[in-house]
């Protein structure tokens, strides 16, 4: 959430900012500074009515004890009116702050500088490539013929049980699987996060601290009967643990790790490009997540990204990394970077890590402060990045180490799988 104290001070580069996203925030920054004028105007009508009041208790106080209890009978009444008024003013500032919270949700991050114009995907601009491209032999497969055929991943099976976009992992399938998530840990704990072991379900507090709701309410599985949220990616609970939290500037920079399944509803369209474990509703993911201090976090945000490099070169796979455009970016995001992987065998790249960096905008929802040196609460920084989702990877990894009789491990996981082919 973006501070009111920046948007009166910063009008104009927050509009032309936001116009990055391809909106037209003008309307709703001048009735945020309106709703803002208007609260500011009410606590200082209540202040002054609230110090009359007080003032006027005292000389109340002070006629009884000099016997003059006619007069401070009479001042009495104007007491009454007073608590009447400042309840009034109690009422109507409540509702202006309620607004104007309601509208600072609606309004996303103002992206970063560097964060290129456009409206889609097609205008993020590619800012590094690494890794050789595979050449596959002639009857070389997509990942889900090559689950099928080596009985890896049942997508029949786990759509009777639940629906489509819920695999079910089978033997050395599921084995790699839990390799690769062994390793990410591994390589992450390696480089200083500490792994936490996360809720699945999230309340609505949690959603609102991280920017999933309200935006992405219907992009989230909900459970009524208890009003709380399926997890759409670690991010959400291990942000929210420092969630109202004042630190010393000593703590930081935070960083932690942890795995858990991510639930997804969003719908997606039928074709190759959404197959097998292209695009599902319940999905593995490590995530890597960072407190930092705001003169910081941008080299975190380097040494994020190095990080993921790191895990890639070690699987040997072709990748990319992207700089999303203005109208890409997420809602919370001032500046993201995609992973990409090739995927031999669809001769396409898919998306497997997003590094973000959303600077004080889920901090200001979290209430997330640390003490400076002078002894002022200041907002932290927030971090996250998938260090790796799951699905995208081990589609990478079956079709890029595809051979004519199995698929080769990559060196990294051997010691993880306990076997070098399936």
């Amino acid at each position: 959430m973006l501070q009111v104290a920046f948007i009166r001070e910063h009008k104009s580069d927050v509009i032309k900012g936001l116009a990055k996203r391809n909106i037209d925030a003008t309307e709703m920054i001048e009735e945020v500074i309106a709703l803002d004028e208007s609260r500011r105007q009410l606590q200082t009508k209540l202040d002054n009515t609230l110090a009359e009041s007080n003032s006027i208790s005292k000389e109340i106080g002070n006629l009884y004890k000099s016997g003059k209890a006619a007069e401070a009978n009479a001042l009495k009444e104007k007491t009454s009116q007073l608590k009447e008024d400042s309840k009034a003013y109690n009422e109507a500032l409540n509702d202006k702050a309620n607004a104007l919270t309601e509208l600072l949700y609606k309004i996303p991050n103002v992206p970063h500088d560097s964060v290129p114009l456009g409206n889609s995907d097609e205008d993020n601009e590619e800012i590094f490539r690494e890794g050789d491209i595979p050449k596959l032999h002639e009857k070389a497969l997509p990942h889900w013929e090559l689950a099928k055929k080596y009985d890896i991943i049942d997508f029949e099976l786990g759509n009777k049980i639940t629906g489509a976009g819920f695999p079910v992992y089978k033997g050395k399938g599921a084995k790699l699987q839990r390799a690769l998530i062994t390793y990410f840990l591994d390589k992450n704990t390696a480089a200083g996060y500490t792994e936490y072991q996360l809720p699945h379900l999230i309340n609505e507090a949690s959603g609102i601290g991280t920017g999933q709701l309200p935006d992405k309410e219907g992009q989230m599985y909900h459970v009524g009967a208890d009003n709380l949220y399926l997890i759409p990616t670690a991010e959400v609970p291990g942000t929210n643990l420092f969630r109202d939290e004042l630190l010393a500037e000593s703590d930081l920079p935070i960083g932690i790790t942890g795995y858990t399944p991510c639930f997804r509803r969003e719908a997606g369209s039928y074709g190759a490009h959404v197959r097998g474990l292209n695009r599902l509703h319940q999905f593995d993911k490590v995530e890597i997540i960072r407190v930092e201090h705001p003169e910081n976090s941008y080299t975190a945000f380097e040494g994020m990204i190095a990080h993921v490099k790191d895990i890639l070169r070690e699987l040997k796979l072709p990748y990319r990394i992207l700089r999303l455009c203005g109208g890409d970016v997420t809602f919370a995001s001032a500046l993201t970077y995609d992973f990409e992987v090739f995927s031999t065998a669809q001769d396409r790249w898919l998306e497997i890590s997003s590094v973000s960096n959303f600077e004080t905008f889920q901090a200001n929802r979290l209430k997330l402060r640390f003490k400076n040196q002078d002894g002022k609460s200041q907002l932290c920084h927030t971090l996250n990045g998938s260090s790796l989702a799951l699905p995208r990877v081990l589609a990478g990894i079956l079709e890029n180490y595809q051979t004519e009789d199995g698929i080769q491990i990559p060196e990294v996981l051997i010691p993880y799988t306990g076997f070098e082919k399936i």
